[in-house]
């Protein structure tokens, strides 16, 4: 089943009902076309509801030429990125370049031509797309030049973002750790680009994705003959981060063969290929990451005691998604502005209703299991606004909306969102309550975590005496 996209919005504000009925009939087909007869409908129009163009007569009995500048003009003060298309009749060029000036993107004549304004829509259409493409990219480019592709205010991302900044700099040896998902490669990339390797090359090997036969060649290289197929050397990944940044993930997969390989390659700096005799020198950062419990890998001896100690010399812990539930909204909107322009839409927002079930979710995938939700929300919802009912099935249910509810509703209805969090404070209330207050406790018999716990109390202005 194919995916019917919204039609772009086109709004005509012109006294003659004629020449309004005559862009209805003629746009109506491609276009949703709102019509208005003055300048506060124009306004209201613009205001109620993204417009992409906006066909504004000049000869309005509310305003004239100047009235319609000033429309312009506050337009262009606001971040509303509308076209204004000036319908005129025998302007004069003194009232013509105040109207460009202001703005003004095109000028269209009485009577208007059906045929030649819609080849004059489809291209300012196109404009406007490409213009909020770009806009998006400059955005996301000044912020991955201090972050990378990392997104968040709580306190946990700030403490993340603020290592990156100190450690940055200087070429020690960093270990990332994190449940899988949790944007471990991002943090390494980050960091790459704050140091000053950043004009090097970033070589991001993933250690549990290479089978242990390939292992040794792959991160050190080989000579040509060192083994069948070896028609010619080939530099390995540790010798092409030369000068750059190498980033092992999932280092604690690595085979204490390779473990002994990699530490004395760490203390001597320099390596031998796989079949070769001579050392070649090497000049690389090394960041890595894992998201199993090295300590015990040390205690077990699956990983090398010497090892451990020359990676960890400074950790970098990044919390699960559900230990930062006040970022999914940052994160939600900075993946609808990424795939909404990847895919040449307009950028689409997210219900209350949706955006509560999303914070309620476990998301045992982290950020990655989020992302992914929202790129097939932008491809496969109908509408501008991402609803409940548009919401994966697990997350409905795990959000606590799967069982229809057997409420009565009253004859005046009621504010949903008001019930909700009604419900939702009650119940924090009631835990607290039977808890004494102790919240860890509260939060054991609510099901949640800590700070999932701290996030509801600070929600419902909950303070404890």
């Amino acid at each position: 089943m194919s995916v019917s996209r919204p039609k772009t919005r086109i709004a005509i504000v012109d006294d003659d009902s004629a020449s309004r009925s005559l862009i209805v009939s003629a746009l109506s087909s491609q276009y949703e076309v709102l019509t208005g007869s003055d300048l506060p409908d124009a306004y209201r129009l613009l205001e109620a509801e993204p417009v992409e163009v906006l066909l504004l007569d000049t000869a309005l009995p509310s305003g004239g030429v100047a009235e319609c500048r000033e429309l312009i003009q506050n337009l262009r003060k606001t971040d509303i990125d509308t076209l204004v298309f000036v319908i005129c009749e025998n302007l004069r060029k003194d009232e013509v370049m105040p109207l460009l000036e202001a703005g003004a993107y095109e000028f269209l004549g009485k009577p208007m031509d059906p045929d030649g304004l819609r080849i004059l829509l489809e291209r300012a259409v196109e404009k406007l797309r490409i213009e909020r493409e770009n806009r998006i990219l400059r955005e996301e480019i000044r912020r991955k030049d201090k972050e990378g592709d990392l997104v968040g205010a709580t306190e946990a991302i700030r403490h993340v973002f603020e290592t990156i900044r100190r450690i940055a700099p200087s070429n020690t040896t960093v270990v990332i750790r994190g449940e899988s998902g949790t944007g471990k490669e991002l943090v390494a990339r980050a960091i790459h680009l704050q140091s000053g390797r950043r004009t090097g090359p970033f070589i991001s090997v993933n250690c549990a994705a290479l089978p242990e036969g390939l292992m040794e060649a792959e991160l050190f290289g080989y000579e040509r003959g060192a083994f069948t197929g070896a028609a010619s050397a080939k530099e390995g990944r540790i010798e092409l981060a030369h000068r750059g940044t190498l980033f092992l993930d999932e280092i604690g997969t690595l085979p204490p063969s390779l473990q002994s390989k990699l530490l004395r390659v760490l203390e001597e700096r320099a390596l031998i290929r796989l079949g070769g005799k001579k050392a070649i020198k090497v000049d690389f950062r090394l960041l890595s990451a894992t998201n199993e419990n090295l300590e015990q890998a040390v205690q077990k001896n699956t990983f090398r005691e010497d090892l451990y100690y020359r990676i960890h010399v400074v950790p970098i812990f990044i919390p699960p998604l559900r230990e930062r539930v006040e970022d999914i909204p940052l994160l939600v909107d900075h993946f609808l502005r990424v795939y909404c322009a990847a895919n040449g839409l307009q950028m689409m927002r997210v219900s209350h209703e949706a955006l509560e079930a999303l914070k309620r979710y476990r998301w045992p995938g982290n950020v990655r299991e989020l992302e992914n939700v929202v790129q097939r929300l932008v491809l496969m919802t109908e509408s501008e606004e991402i609803g409940f009912s548009d919401l994966p099935s697990e997350i409905r249910a795990d959000a606590g909306w799967g069982a229809r509810p057997q409420n009565r509703i009253p004859e005046g209805g009621l504010r949903l969102d008001e019930q909700v969090d009604a419900y939702e404070r009650g119940l924090v209330e009631a835990a607290l309550e039977q808890a004494k207050g102790v919240k860890a406790q509260a939060a054991r018999l609510l099901g949640v975590d800590a700070n999932r716990m701290k996030y509801l109390c600070r929600k419902h202005g909950i303070v404890q005496r």
